[in-house]
């Protein structure tokens, strides 16, 4: 009999009241049931959300240093159980064991990060116009925060929310991917481990069609964090804007890097392997594009499809797999769509383009790691975000090409340029309409301590990540304190 896992509500494991449940299989091995989870409706995200505003009275008492204290705690419990977790995260959603202990170790990196905001969370003290008069804004906790978060990254992305939500005074209800709901799961486990009190951090699984509809509109969530597509983050938007929520989204991108003709090419080869292969190309910052300078295109491309033979796919638990699987069935085919629609675009089918079924890969959801070339920027595949291990090559004659190529899209989340010349640097730092761009780095690598997020319909303007993040989850109050003895009217008395 395969594991039974429970909601966690107000410091209790509780199944949903419906008796509802759905399976957590592994996606390398489709065969492998990894735990049984509830699947909960809105009655259990009203338990939760209940929960949750009465801890919030006395949780925004608590001073925010003793808050970061159990911040630091939880980053050492992940550290104690780091192999584990990973361990655990490849069999729940298959990359490879490199890249989970990684997705561990941001998390860790946002705890201890999240310990030392404890003892800032920083305001300001301005002079006032009045003599005898003080003027200062404070940050104040805002209530209860609904953290919604994707597969692609069960750890990291979790704790980005969690983490700043709870160190700034908030509770949170967190509903995490219907695909990985056991590293939910211990992720919570090891918060209460580290003192997190009742009520104050809530689990409630299921889809977004119940569950995360339900949260987006209780009247008693105040906030939400969202990360995911960009359909959906606008539907959030619409239904959070009847009740004026604030939202916070982290959507979809169409990521690209540009390869300069002065660029150092095996630098570049690695970057884009990793950028575009990565995770089975299932990030938001993924490496879609490659926007390659004519005098280097035919180089270039010769060492990519060779470097690109030479990848490995398999479970991601085994050492000699450099690409695990897509998340599930339903991705692998969206993948495979995008296949069809490439060349039906006239794209060239370089590489890859089929549904790997060799051997154990028919046991899970693999596809080919898969090149096209000769795509043009309007193209569907280079213009959509496909969420899996395709990438798309474009040709351009100069750096201003590459930039006007790089803006062409809705999305502005994560971007890339190779090159020896840093006046090009610059003016790709400058131009390129991205909330990120990397020097001489693949698109994918964002740091705990940095703010994530994008520009067009990658998001809405707030950052995860960092500490512009703070700024999402709390309130600023403005402060006057008069001790003149007197009425004094600003803007009056004064002139």
């Amino acid at each position: 009999m395969p594991d039974k896992f429970q909601n966690f509500i107000n410091g209790k494991w509780v199944d949903a009241k419906s008796g509802r449940t759905f399976e957590n299989r592994n996606p390398a091995h489709w065969d492998e049931v990894i735990g049984v989870f509830p699947k909960s409706a809105k009655e259990d995200v009203d338990e939760a959300v209940k929960a949750a505003r009465s801890a919030y009275e006395k949780w925004r008492l608590v001073p925010a240093p003793a808050r970061g204290d159990i911040m630091r705690k939880i980053g050492d419990l992940l550290v104690k159980n780091k192999e584990e977790l990973a361990h655990e995260m490849t069999r729940e959603m298959g990359k490879v064991l490199e890249e989970t202990r990684g997705d561990v170790q941001e998390g860790i990196d946002t705890a201890y990060y999240a310990a030392t905001e404890g003892r800032r969370l920083f305001g300001h003290t301005v002079p006032s116009e009045l003599p005898n008069k003080f003027a200062m804004a404070i940050r104040v906790p805002v209530g209860v925060a609904a953290i919604i978060t994707p597969w692609n990254f069960p750890m990291a992305i979790p704790t980005w929310g969690i983490f700043p939500a709870v160190l700034s005074g908030n509770t949170v209800v967190f509903k995490p991917a219907s695909d990985t709901p056991k590293t939910a799961t211990t992720l919570i486990r090891i918060m209460m481990e580290a003192g997190i009190p009742e009520g104050v951090v809530n689990l409630v699984h299921g889809g977004g069609g119940e569950v995360g509809n339900a949260i987006v509109v209780h009247p008693d969530v105040d906030l939400i964090l969202f990360t995911g597509s960009t359909d959906v983050g606008k539907q959030i938007s619409r239904q959070a804007s009847a009740t004026l929520k604030r939202v916070s989204l982290e959507l979809g991108g169409k990521n690209a890097q540009i390869v300069m003709d002065d660029a150092d090419l095996d630098l570049a080869l690695d970057g884009v392997l990793w950028g575009a292969f990565g995770t089975t190309g299932q990030r938001c910052t993924a490496t879609s594009r490659l926007i390659l300078h004519d005098k280097i295109y035919d180089a270039f491309m010769a060492m990519l499809v060779d470097r690109t033979k030479k990848l490995r796919l398999g479970d991601g638990l085994l050492p000699t797999t450099d690409v695990g699987p897509c998340i599930n069935e339903a991705q692998r085919n969206v993948v495979q769509s995008y296949i069809e629609i490439g060349k039906k675009e006239w794209a060239r089918l370089v590489y890859g383009g089929n549904i790997a079924v060799q051997g154990d890969l028919a046991k899970g959801w693999f596809h080919e790691p898969t090149i096209f070339d000769n795509v043009k920027p309007n193209m569907r595949i280079a213009q959509e975000e496909i969420f899996g291990p395709v990438l798309s090559v474009i040709r351009m004659a100069s750096l201003e090409e590459a930039i006007n190529i790089i803006n062409g899209t809705i999305y502005g989340l994560s971007s890339s340029i190779y090159t020896r010349d840093v006046n090009k640097a610059f003016v790709a730092i400058r131009d390129i309409k991205a909330g990120i761009t990397y020097i001489n780095v693949p698109t994918i690598g964002a740091e705990a301590h940095l703010p994530f997020g994008g520009v067009k319909q990658t998001g809405n303007g707030h950052r995860e990540g960092g500490w512009a993040v703070y700024d999402f989850f709390t309130e600023w109050k403005a402060v006057y304190v008069d001790y003149s003895g007197k009425l004094q009217r600003a803007q009056i008395d004064n002139y």
